[in-house]
């Protein structure tokens, strides 16, 4: 046997309470969170982000918000939107999301006292996602709908037309008689939509939804059972599914912009969505609007950009991505608007209507108004089949950032227990939402549906964003993120991006909030009104996700010792853990963080240990001198 080691020699113990999952030696290597893993190649992140903030709202609100608030002024209030709230908050998530390496929930080692708002995300993209396949759903159904030589909804005289019913093929047949009266009559796409699709004839209103419809079922199953295989893998399946889904609408996008330019009219219709009405500008209304399509288009507050981030390796350059991401969506809700609006015009001039008379927003645009469109055009199951491509290539992606938001946030809260197996949790979550989204396909779904886009992810996700703001510009403090950013990117953030976090951000999305709660108007779908338990209901829903942070704050205080205040404070400040998650990035003020470093010049060790200096090292020594710096000045 060898003899003993002498006292003297034997290694250091580190206490147990300072090994981090992180250090794999001894026996708990086996015991280890799975490495969360990262994306695989080098435009994942990118296209996910594109494919994320590109979604159904660039085609079916943009160009509708754009022409009622004053046509092409209104491109003024939302660049400069953009650049107040979109662009600083949305290269605040993702520096938060790459520094951290951690998803919404996590991520709030920040400051724990606050893990309430990411509670709040979670259960804000949880209510979106259900409603937001649905749609999909119904992409999928128009989608097969056009696979056949004769659209649908092309004429009048089906079993589920009505006497209104008024067929233009016949308007037009007869043109040289007398006009006729369309005011009173219905198109048959709409019939098409709202008595076969939705059959929303079987149901008196949203207390009463009526039979499941097993033909819009089997869509939901069909879109859940895709949007699953996407994500099985997390962000290596959905990091290379994206390649097609992010960058295929762009290719349909513009064959649609093509075809209808070169229709009759299309000037019209375009006219109509460009001429600048600059007498807009002076209502509040104008750029309100502005700000809320620049808020929900980006997808900033669902946690979705920060997820994405996490997965990024640390020095990546997300200051570029930000504005490749950003500006692109705005340049892309720009184009979407030439390609609705030059088909528009040239449907105005068949049908003989002024151009107001056809437009709308949301589901009816892409469910009522573009398809009757398409009938009017040779070749329109194909051309149809394009459109509801688009659409459902533009509403997946964006539905793959809500659910791995949703995964990855809980997989990082139990990492040991939930990363092995994060194939089924994904499945158990797409079946637990597919089942709560049941009630979507009966004969009153879309009273629902409506409900629950009209309250889901309101002023709560306002809440949300703005709390964000303040916890991280306030609490964490402006110079400890600025100094984070610097070491991560090797620059500090300049003065626009400092002034728009601290001030004009909140600010703007204040007055937003306080906008939408003055503004409060009940919600409708056509003439139907919903009662006031629904309306008491939808409230609930967005209540519920903003008391998620006072309630997060009663945990997080209760968890702590001390009097009261001493709790606070305490709950406030940084985890010991916070900081970037693999080892070689911890420079600076973060390496004295770490298991077992108990060394004076943490610095020093940590360039020793990992070789020479990289320019990234350097700037943690410039970070380490200005902190000796300002606690000098504090002492003195």
């Amino acid at each position: 046997l060898p003899s003993p080691m002498p006292w003297s020699l034997a290694q250091p113990v580190t206490p147990d309470l300072l090994v981090s999952p992180s250090s794999q030696d001894g026996d708990l290597g086996s015991e280890c969170p799975e490495d969360r893993g990262n994306w695989t190649g080098r435009l994942d992140f990118l296209l996910s982000c594109i494919g994320y903030c590109v979604g159904l709202g660039n085609v079916w609100r943009f160009p509708y918000r754009a022409y009622t608030n004053g046509g092409g002024a209104f491109l003024v209030p939302y660049f400069i939107m953009l650049a107040i709230c979109g662009i600083p908050i949305f290269f605040m998530e993702l520096s938060l999301g790459q520094f951290s390496s951690l998803g919404p929930l996590a991520v709030w080692k920040i400051s724990p006292l606050f893990k309430g708002v990411g509670m709040g995300t979670i259960l804000i993209v949880s209510l979106v996602a259900i409603y937001y396949n649905m749609i999909i759903a119904y992409v999928l159904f128009y989608l097969f709908a056009s696979l056949t030589s004769d659209l649908p909804w092309q004429h009048c005289g089906n079993w589920w037309n009505t006497d209104l019913c008024l067929d233009h093929h016949v308007i037009k047949a007869g043109n040289n008689t007398l006009p006729v009266n369309i005011s009173n009559t219905v198109s048959p796409s709409e019939e098409y939509w709202s008595r076969y699709v939705l059959h929303i004839q079987g149901s008196s209103g949203i207390g009463d939804p009526g039979r499941i419809r097993w033909n819009l079922c089997l869509c939901l199953l069909l879109s859940w059972t895709i949007v699953y295989l996407c994500i099985l893998k997390g962000v290596k399946s959905s990091g290379k599914v994206v390649y097609f889904t992010a960058t295929f609408p762009y290719l349909i996008l513009v064959m649609l912009l093509i075809r209808g330019v070169t229709l009759e009219g299309a000037w019209k219709g375009i006219q109509f969505y460009l001429t600048p009405q600059f007498d807009h500008l002076l209502s509040s209304k104008v750029w309100i609007e502005a700000a809320l399509q620049i808020f929900y288009s980006l997808g900033v507050g669902f946690g979705g950009l920060l997820t994405f981030a996490s997965y990024n390796t640390f020095h990546q350059n997300i200051y570029r991505d930000t504005f490749i991401v950003t500006l692109g969506n705005a340049i892309t809700s720009i184009l979407a608007g030439f390609a609705i609006f030059s088909v528009l015009g040239y449907m105005s001039q068949e049908l003989g209507v002024p151009v107001n008379q056809v437009a709308k927003a949301g589901p009816g645009l892409a469910f009522v108004v573009y398809p009757q469109a398409m009938t009017m055009l040779p070749l329109s199951p194909f051309w149809s089949f394009l459109f509801f491509f688009m659409l459902l290539t533009l509403g997946l992606d964006s539905q793959f950032a809500f659910m791995e938001t949703i995964v990855t946030a809980v997989t990082d809260e139990f990492p040991y227990y939930l990363r092995p197996k994060k194939a089924s949790f994904s499945a158990v979550i797409c079946i637990a939402l597919f089942l709560m989204g049941l009630i979507l396909t009966t004969e009153g779904g879309m009273y629902w549906l409506v409900l629950l886009d009209d309250y889901s992810a309101g002023f709560g996700l306002m809440v949300v964003v703005i709390t964000t703001c303040l916890v991280v510009t306030r609490v964490y403090g402006m110079k400890r993120f600025c100094r984070d950013i610097h070491m991560m990117l090797g620059f500090k953030p300049g003065p626009y991006f400092r002034a728009c976090w601290m001030v004009l951000s909140p600010a703007t999305m204040m007055a937003l909030l306080v906008y939408n709660i003055i503004k409060y108007q009940p919600s409708e779908y056509g003439n139907y009104r919903f009662p006031t338990w629904a309306e008491v209901l939808g409230i609930l829903m967005g209540v519920l996700s903003c008391l998620m942070i006072p309630m997060g704050m009663v945990v997080a205080v209760l968890q702590e010792e001390g009097t009261l205040w001493e709790r606070v404070q305490q709950a406030s400040r940084p985890a010991m853990d916070w900081g970037p998650s693999l080892e070689e990035n911890r420079t600076g003020v973060y390496v004295a963080s770490l298991a077992g470093s108990q060394s004076p010049k943490p610095l020093m060790v940590h360039m020793r240990k990992y070789g020479g200096i990289t320019s990234y090292e350097n700037t943690a020594i410039e970070v380490d001198r200005e902190m000796e710096e300002e606690d000098d000045e504090e002492s003195m």
